[in-house]
């Protein structure tokens, strides 16, 4: 069996949040046993614009529900517009009732 990479295993827990959902770079750390390891799982999260899986980077934020990786995408509103598109109410940047709309990668 192929182990692998931490970049890879950050997109398989990111293909399974929910339409209409999402988790932090810290909740995927977390999950990944890396709970120390936010900023990599952002790194990741910015290199997988380069795949052609469309994996959903855009449900990815920080811990308090901010666009923080909007500006890794093709255009700074891109990020909010997908989330807007699956129900997710943003104001300034901020995702509102981030608590209801959180997922975290446990519930896997």
């Amino acid at each position: 069996m192929v182990e692998l990479n931490f970049f890879e295993k950050c997109y398989e827990v990111a293909k399974r949040i929910p339409f209409g959902r999402v988790t932090s770079y810290g909740a995927i750390a977390k999950y990944l046993s890396a709970a120390k390891s936010s900023r990599m799982v952002g790194f990741a999260m910015n290199a997988s614009h380069s795949l052609k899986n469309n994996l959903p980077a855009h449900r990815v934020v920080n811990r308090n529900g901010l666009l923080t990786g909007k500006n890794h995408f093709s255009t700074p509103i891109e990020m909010e517009n997908k989330l807007k598109s699956e129900g997710i109410l943003i104001i300034n940047d901020q995702i509102q009732d981030f608590e209801n709309v959180f997922w975290d990668p446990k519930e896997l």
